[in-house]
């Protein structure tokens, strides 16, 4: 299994979400740009707007490579100069309805010239309104996935997304959480092949959980009160990803592009001064639920 095997693995995940999407949503479709990175490498961003469900996403596959920075040199410990090459599929999904979630995943693969290698992803759901049931059958879902590969993963990888997906100026998760893992090497229990299977798992399992919470959720009726509380949790999202994102720092550092990087943001989002919800409303209900450690499934 090679660097370029993983890669054109992740071409075709790409195809496969983007199509489902495409079918689920009825209306619009992807727009594709073809990029080339100056120190190597590059990627094929697609961008999906004014859909009938998804107002805007991306669905964005990269392969680059070059000479690491000497920020990320200096965050893993080293000292000698290595190159590195890095591919995966990265998606964000903000929905016309406060009814329907947010969505975010990952998957990717990295490797060293010094022989160093990892996998790492995941994939959580950030709702602008906290509903048990639909928390509850994600959660599940992953789980289930997770099983099938070893059952250590989903407890670990769970509370893992709990403390990454988290504003801690909020004090405050970004979502109801998911999974999510980095730097996943052999052990003495699993190999590279084991790995990347379990890697494959998570990319398929985008596109059934999301095509069902767009299906289930997007004839449900709203008011404008609710449409004003989705932007400001599209504003809490934008501040988790400018601030704490590890992928944006990452793709910025090594000279990414930046319109494929910033594509997570939303079209339009709303920060209130000091903000309070009423008392006992769904919004304050929504805020409540908004911490680590709370177990779905």
């Amino acid at each position: 299994m090679t660097k370029e095997s993983i890669s054109e693995y992740f071409k075709e995940l790409q195809n496969q979400i983007c199509v489902a999407l495409e079918i689920a949503d009825g209306k619009a479709t992807f727009h594709e740009d073809n990029w080339q990175r100056e120190g190597g490498g590059g990627g094929r961003s697609r961008v999906i707007q004014n859909g009938n469900v998804i107002e805007k996403g991306g669905v964005m596959f990269s392969a680059v490579w070059g000479d690491l920075h000497e920020k990320m040199l200096a965050s893993m410990g080293l000292t000698e100069k290595v190159d590195f090459f890095a591919t995966g599929v990265s998606i964000v999904l903000h929905p016309n309805s406060p009814k329907v979630p947010i969505i975010h995943m990952n998957v990717r693969y990295f490797e060293m010239s010094n022989g160093t290698y990892w996998f790492g992803g995941g994939i959580d759901l950030t709702p602008h309104y906290v509903v048990d049931e639909d928390a509850i059958w994600f959660h599940q879902y992953l789980k289930t996935v997770c099983d099938q590969h070893d059952e250590s993963y989903y407890p670990k990888f769970k509370n893992w997304a709990d403390d990454y997906f988290f504003n801690t100026h909020r004090n405050e998760t970004r979502g109801v959480g998911g999974i999510f893992f980095d730097y996943q090497k052999p052990n003495e229990s699993r190999n590279k092949q084991d790995l990347f299977a379990f890697v494959k798992a998570i990319g398929e399992s985008f596109a059934p959980i999301y095509t069902h919470f767009m299906q289930k959720n997007k004839d449900l009726p709203f008011t404008e009160n609710e449409k004003t509380f989705q932007m400001l949790r599209r504003g809490r999202y934008v501040e988790f990803n400018l601030v704490h994102d590890r992928g944006t720092k990452f793709g910025l550092e090594t000279n990414g592009r930046t319109e494929s990087i910033l594509m997570s943001m939303p079209p339009m989002a709303q920060w209130v001064y000091d903000y309070k919800t009423e008392k006992d409303s769904e919004e304050e209900k929504t805020l409540s639920l908004l911490k680590k450690g709370i177990n779905w499934v």
